[in-house]
């Protein structure tokens, strides 16, 4: 495995990287981590004493970096709106199972890197749900009946998720925004489908409503299984690389007043969702 070892983190999602952290700051072994990164789903680095400009260096070398519509590469991830106003006000809906940036776009995000700043004193893990891990355990009836189904992402439906008690200005805001339809699984450009199951899926078209309500909560239970998830427990001097086209991901909940920062920093995506070929070729 060229200049570096790895380890399962579980069975099914997550691996432990040991790696001089000059070379992974040189990229030396980026090719081989790449592939696993894609394999493992989540790649951890412990005891690396590194920057913010070499964190954007060792992520740089997975693909090109995402900046926002202001230039800036770094995100904060953070509840803290005097840090990050822009995060803190969508920050309750990442405490459910979400991929990044797929609600209404057709190529989301590759991944990206996270690297703890301060922590919250209980609570505030980050969990990684194997998304390909969960189809495959499904059943053959429900792999042939789901493979044909498309959904609808609804910020209503995630917003409400984080905030039930919204307020019905919050409620209009939301619904302002126009429903995206998305495939329930995507098969990748490898031939490997995964189940895009995350929060802002609202129902199941042309299903009855009662149908539809019922598929999604059978669905999310068998998600929720734990080998399926591996939950990273922050520690200083730690670096998580996670592939989101494989993955859903959420934080887990803690005191507000904690103070909890991540410094992150986005990969661009290239792989375009799609429904199964079978569903492609439908006339």
């Amino acid at each position: 495995m060229g200049g570096f070892a790895a380890w399962d983190l579980k069975p099914l999602i997550g691996a432990e990287v040991r790696i001089a952290a000059d070379a992974l700051i040189r990229g030396t072994d980026a090719a081989g981590l790449h592939a696993l990164l894609i394999q493992r789903g989540v790649l951890v680095f412990r005891d690396l004493d590194i920057t913010r400009d070499q964190q954007r260096a060792i992520t740089a070398h997975f693909g090109p970096i995402r900046a926002d519509d202001a230039g800036d590469e770094l995100q904060k991830v953070t509840i803290d709106p005097r840090e990050s106003a822009e995060y803190a006000a969508y920050f309750a809906n990442t405490l459910f199972w979400h991929m990044d940036g797929y609600h209404d776009q057709t190529v989301p995000c590759f991944g990206g890197s996270f690297r703890p700043i301060r922590f919250a004193p209980v609570g505030g893990e980050t969990e990684f749900l194997n998304s390909y891990a969960a189809y495959e355990g499904l059943g053959d009836s429900d792999k042939v009946l789901i493979d044909g189904l498309h959904v609808f992402h609804t910020a209503a439906t995630s917003g409400l998720a984080g905030n039930p008690d919204a307020s019905d200005d919050q409620l209009a805001n939301w619904r302002r925004r126009p429903p995206a339809r998305q495939p329930l699984v995507w098969q990748h450009e490898s031939g490997r489908k995964s189940l895009m199951l995350g929060v802002a899926v609202s129902h199941v078209e042309a299903m009855h409503p009662a149908d539809s309500y019922d598929l999604l909560a059978r669905l999310r239970a068998h998600i929720n299984r734990p080998e399926y998830i591996y939950r990273h427990e922050w520690r200083a001097n730690d670096l998580l690389l996670w592939n989101n086209t494989g993955t859903m991901h959420r934080a887990r909940p803690f005191d507000p007043g904690s103070g909890r920062l991540l410094h992150r920093f986005t990969l661009e995506g290239s792989e375009q969702i799609r429904a199964p070929a079978s569903e492609r070729a439908k006339p």
